[in-house]
């Protein structure tokens, strides 16, 4: 064999591994391309996923949010209590403290006649209130004022304008009243009005009096809601 055979055979067998190398590392490449690629759409899946899952959660917490202020708008305006211009309010009550006279019976008539009745007394904060309230408007004894309490029906049963009995404990009587006194009227003294100049300071300012004696009054009724 020639020399030239010789090396014209080695040529051809050098250019076919070269070209076998450059083939494998195309093919490298591609692979790694195409895994490249599937990685970056895959981290662009899971990318899209949470940027979607985290705008979701954020549009939920909105609507609670916004649920949540609603509802609490709604409470506010519900449970605030009101009363209309002239009654004072007090709890879940509106009164309403009156500059003229009437008797009891005419009292608790005109009382009616604002959708209310006669002041009925349940707590020791509610008299305290009242107290504070007719204390200041208070000059002399005919300026206390009727409330909603009578033994007319039964003389020593005190009720309330709604018949339910006076609770002992829940008593502010002024000292030795209630004493029927009869100078005033023959009948005695069966209704009860309340109030002293400045207030009492231990609360007990209830006096029973004739119910045929013109006197201010207090009206009460529940507040409106909402």
């Amino acid at each position: 064999m020639s020399r030239v055979q010789t090396y014209k055979e080695g040529e051809a067998a050098a250019s076919q591994q070269a070209e076998s190398n450059t083939g494998s590392k195309v093919r490298s490449e591609r692979v790694a391309l195409l895994l490249l690629s599937a990685l970056l759409a895959a981290a662009a899946v899971v990318i899209y996923r949470l940027s979607f899952a985290h705008f979701q959660t954020n549009k939920n917490l909105q609507m609670l949010k916004d649920e949540n202020e609603a509802m609490r708008e709604n409470l506010t305006a519900e449970s605030c209590p009101t009363c209309e211009p002239g009654w004072d309010q007090h709890g879940g009550s509106c009164y309403y403290f009156s500059s003229n006279k009437l008797n009891w019976n005419q009292s608790r008539s005109d009382c009616k006649g604002r959708g209310a009745d006669l002041v009925q007394i349940n707590s020791k904060e509610e008299q305290r209130f009242l107290d504070d309230k007719v204390g200041g408007k208070i000059t002399s004894y005919i300026d206390s004022f009727w409330i909603g309490l009578t033994d007319s029906k039964e003389k020593g049963r005190w009720l309330w304008v709604d018949d339910s009995p006076l609770n002992t404990s829940l008593s502010f009587w002024y000292k030795n009243e209630p004493n029927n006194w009869t100078g005033e009227n023959p009948a005695g003294e069966d209704c009860v009005m309340m109030g002293v100049q400045g207030g009492a300071t231990d609360l007990k300012c209830w006096f029973d009096r004739s119910c045929k004696v013109p006197l201010r009054r207090i009206c009460e009724k529940a507040a409106k809601t909402g």
